[in-house]
């Protein structure tokens, strides 16, 4: 059965209709052509399709389009102003080399903007905890952590 299924994405109204079974995630990439959010496990455990729902992280694979109606999207594609300049966090993520091949990238930015609003200066603790359902097989975390620590302190100043 076919749906009719609206929000904001990355500040922009949208509306598709689309199977009432499809995943949010599905609905990001394949209806909106936005690929930066990644599909890698499909259970919810790696964090590579990590959004912000409402301000709130939460990964795409493991809700229904129709879950999200009327709510505010921000994909990795809507961090970064208009004019391209990288949000801080992704900056530090450059600078700092939390990343390698990539993948997981888009997730962990989401889930750190997530933490860094609730909480502008988190402990390594605290940084730990949040991306604990993302995974990344190349870094280690060491310089994802130092990236996300070098982002609290640009974001304050």
């Amino acid at each position: 059965m076919s749906i009719e299924v609206s929000m904001t994405v990355n500040g922009r109204a949208v509306t598709r209709e689309v199977d009432d079974h499809t995943l949010l995630v599905h609905y990001i990439r394949e209806h909106l052509g936005l690929t930066g959010t990644h599909v890698g496990c499909d259970t919810a455990q790696c964090g590579a399709c990590t959004v912000l729902r409402d301000g709130r992280a939460v990964k795409s694979c493991n809700q229904l389009a129709a879950m999200a109606v009327g709510c505010r999207i921000t994909t990795i594609e809507g961090v970064a102003s208009p004019d391209g300049t990288l949000h801080p966090l992704q900056d530090a993520f450059r600078r700092k080399h939390g990343l390698q091949c990539g993948y997981c990238t888009p997730g962990m930015v989401m889930s750190a903007l997530d933490l860094l609003r609730r909480n502008p200066h988190p402990t390594e603790q605290e940084i730990a905890e949040q991306l604990d359902g993302n995974l990344c097989r190349c870094t280690g975390y060491y310089n994802i952590v130092k990236a996300i620590h070098a982002a609290s302190r640009a974001m304050s100043a």
